[in-house]
């Protein structure tokens, strides 16, 4: 596993598909790893902070221009200035992302979409009619109250009251949920 780019000692393993959010998981990352930083080397303790905050707003769909190339260079910052082996490695899911995937980043700056679903803030739901039979079970279970129609006839989202929970598209039995 080394010899393909894999860090190993950590002694485990994550799997992931193409409902996997690499922005996000990139964000997860740093986001733990900000946590578990000593503090004590500035690249470090202040590169994370900002690193974490500019994925957060990509996944909130706030970021701005230039917050891509700002992320770059913060991470090769921290990379090669940070004292210890975690600041050294921290930015390695951001760097590897942003190299493989960066179609998802740009999906979530550009498009404000993020292709997996994963990212709240930039997934909206609605309700194809040609499928939807009024079975209720989506209404029923939404907790924003989003959802609105009769029994046997197609239902509808509210945008302005739906919450982006995904508990529509889970339940529904007849793919009439969309996710976009």
């Amino acid at each position: 596993m080394v010899e393909v780019g894999s860090m190993m000692g950590s002694g485990g393993m994550i799997v992931m598909d193409e409902d996997t959010c690499m922005v996000d998981f990139a964000r997860y990352f740093v986001n733990f790893l900000k946590d578990e930083s000593c503090g004590k080397c500035t690249p470090c303790r202040e590169g994370l902070i900002h690193m974490s905050q500019i994925l957060e707003d990509i996944c909130a769909g706030t970021a701005r221009p230039g917050d891509l190339e700002l992320l770059r260079e913060l991470a090769e910052t921290v990379q090669t200035a940070s004292l210890c082996q975690l600041g050294t490695t921290a930015p390695n899911p951001v760097l590897t992302t942003m190299e493989y995937f960066a179609e998802e980043y740009r999906a979530h700056i550009e498009e404000k979409h993020c292709p997996a679903g994963a990212c709240k803030a930039l997934v909206t739901y609605e309700i194809d009619p040609k499928n939807c039979n009024g079975c209720t079970l989506c209404a029923v279970n939404c907790p924003s109250g989003a959802i609105s129609g009769t029994a046997k006839e197609p239902h509808v989202i509210d945008q302005e009251k739906c919450t982006s929970c995904g508990i529509c598209y889970d339940i529904c039995k007849f793919e009439a949920v969309l996710r976009n």
